[in-house]
């Protein structure tokens, strides 16, 4: 009898711990979430950390300021700019300058355009890549004395798109005429086909055009380089002043002298071959006159005769 109570009492005591232990994994397993082929997560899978938020809400930060840009538009990186400089300089001697200036060019893979060169002045168009401008415009700025250098830059990326869009357009209508043509079969309807088509394909070949110098402008920038002797300088910043507005007027007024006697000079072969024979006519014609005069003077003194009774 006390075998089978201690028996009992084992068997009471093992379902009883059997039971806890039930109750202690059905709960740790509420606690865990699922995943999505039933299986439960990992302890540290049911819930993100501070560290993975943190680092969420800085990633969520970071792509809001650097959001790209919109459907249909270039980014920063692809704006289409057409870039001109205007560079001034002093310097002792032009002429060697100006043969920098080519020097520089050609390293560049640039050329001159038109160009104007004096004893103590000079100017030249200088057309350079345009990834090359900022580092042509310092060493031609090394080549004298800098007095003044601007650089400007016009977006083009707009008209880019729009050329870009229309040619699309265009050659899509010029594929649709020339099926059209290809499946005409009576006289009007070719030449009707055809002088569609060519009006279509002459206004491609301008879109054409139109593209290509927009880009040649793109991918070429103009400097426009002025040179002046340091003399000439000098002499100019010698016309400030009440002495040097003196100087300006007395050059003025020996310019208007030089240019009134310019001008006598230019009309005395024309006064000594028309106005000579002119003046000797007049005079000769009043000379003439002057006998005549008198007798019609004496004539209005006569007494008049007295009326007949």
């Amino acid at each position: 009898m006390f075998k089978r109570l201690r028996w009992v009492a084992v068997v009471g005591v093992a379902l009883a711990l059997a039971g806890c232990s039930a109750s202690e994994s059905g709960g740790e397993s509420a606690a865990m979430p699922m995943t999505a082929d039933g299986k439960q997560a990992a302890p540290n899978q049911g819930a993100p950390n501070k560290g993975s938020a943190e680092s969420g809400d800085s990633a969520g930060r970071t792509g809001s300021d650097k959001a790209p840009a919109p459907a249909g538009q270039p980014g920063i990186t692809d704006r289409k700019l057409v870039r001109t400089a205007s560079l001034e300089l002093t310097a002792p001697n032009v002429a060697d300058v100006i043969s920098q200036v080519r020097v520089i060019t050609q390293g560049a893979a640039g050329y001159t355009g038109q160009e104007s060169t004096q004893e103590k002045r000079a100017s030249v168009n200088v057309v350079v890549p345009s990834e090359r401008l900022d580092g042509v415009l310092d060493q031609l700025g090394k080549l004298g004395k800098q007095v003044r250098r601007e650089v400007t830059a016009t977006d083009v990326t707009e008209q880019m798109v729009d050329i870009d869009s229309r040619l699309a357009t265009q050659r899509a209508s010029v594929e649709r005429i020339r099926a059209l043509l290809a499946r005409a079969t009576s006289v009007s309807e070719i030449a009707s086909v055809e002088s569609e088509l060519t009006s279509r394909e002459a206004e491609l070949e301008s879109l054409q055009k139109r593209r290509e110098s927009l880009a040649g402008s793109v991918a070429m920038s103009t400097i426009s380089l002025q040179v002046k002797a340091e003399t000439v300088v000098a002499e100019e910043e010698s016309r400030n002043g009440f002495f040097g507005g003196l100087a300006n007027g007395w050059d003025a007024f020996l310019t208007f002298g030089g240019g009134l006697l310019t001008v006598i000079g230019a009309m005395a072969p024309f006064l000594l071959v028309f106005g000579v024979p002119a003046a000797a006519v007049i005079w000769w014609l009043r000379k003439r006159r002057r006998p005549a005069e008198p007798a019609m003077a004496t004539a209005s003194e006569l007494p008049s005769a007295p009326p007949l009774d």
